[in-house]
């Protein structure tokens, strides 16, 4: 029987900044059209962070059935580990799912944006086949995809549009910054399991581009992210406060580009996840202050 602290580890909570950051900017985009609701915004993090933790649970109950967990580097699994039954580890995902659908419905109700019913539902979808089913995608390297399209620009632009019920440019930047975070932090995660990957036929992306091109992908999806908002100084010049996350990216980039064991990737994660965190916050943040004092 597993026990708190193992199933708070197979939350996974080093990737929880992937759920957080995007609302946080959706939520300043619309504090700057005048449509900010705490409630709202309340609730896309709570169907944010239900989904992310839905992935991690049921990645480990599908990676765990495969045997893809039996060798690995990093913290344990619980499926893999026998910590806790496989059926208790997808029903733990399940419930995570149905949690995000019920403040998904919340959300819809009160803003009225009907169109979410049928993309919170190709999100939990898309959740559970990224390791789930017969043909899982994230075996055939499309984990990025789905991470970049549904924890980047779904997230930030449903939180806006379920306060706002308008779209922006500077929400879609921020959207694509924060999703070329999430998937660089998939990125890191991928490489260090490479070689496990390649024995058990999981083609991740990291697996396809091979180990020294998968590093030099994560420094630039680093770079892209963290520049990106620099078109925006036109019109947003606060937004440009997301550039103090630069000194937080020199050493997982660094450690990427030149670690020698998988397991000095470990602290990337956190690192990456960490500056997403930072990097939706100021973003956000700098969207609310120019409204505030420059508006």
């Amino acid at each position: 029987m597993a026990t708190i602290g193992e199933w708070i580890e197979g939350a996974r909570l080093r990737t929880l900044p992937m759920a957080v950051a995007p609302v946080a900017i959706g939520a300043g985009a619309a504090f700057e059209q005048g449509a900010f609701s705490w409630l709202r915004t309340g609730l896309a993090l709570l169907v944010a962070l239900f989904l992310q933790i839905g992935v991690n649970y049921s990645n480990d109950y599908s990676d765990g059935i495969r045997g893809t967990d039996d060798v690995r580097v990093g913290p344990q699994r619980l499926t893999a580990s026998g910590a806790a039954p496989a059926k208790t580890v997808r029903n733990a995902a399940l419930l995570n799912y149905a949690l995000a659908g019920l403040a998904g419905l919340a959300l819809v109700l009160l803003s009225g944006a009907w169109v979410f019913l049928i993309i919170g539902l190709a999100a939990v979808i898309a959740a559970w086949g990224y390791t789930g089913g017969k043909n899982p995608y994230g075996y055939r390297g499309l984990g990025e995809v789905f991470v970049f399209i549904f924890f980047g620009l779904v997230a930030v632009l449903g939180t806006q549009y379920t306060q706002s019920l308008q779209l922006s440019l500077v929400a879609f930047i921020g959207a694509c910054s924060t999703g070329l975070l999430a998937t660089a932090l998939l990125m890191a995660n991928n490489i260090r399991d490479i070689p496990t990957d390649q024995e058990v036929g999981k083609r991740t992306l990291a697996v396809r581009l091979g180990d020294g091109h998968a590093r030099t992908s994560y420094v630039l999806m680093v770079a892209l992210a963290i520049l990106l908002p620099i078109t925006l100084v036109g019109s947003y010049p606060w937004v440009l406060l997301s550039l103090l996350v630069i000194p937080m990216c020199i050493q997982p980039c660094w450690t990427v580009l030149r670690s020698e064991s998988p397991v000095q990737l470990i602290p990337v994660l956190r690192q990456t996840g960490l500056i997403n965190l930072a990097f939706g916050l100021l973003f956000g943040g700098g969207l609310v202050i120019q409204t505030l004092f420059f508006n």
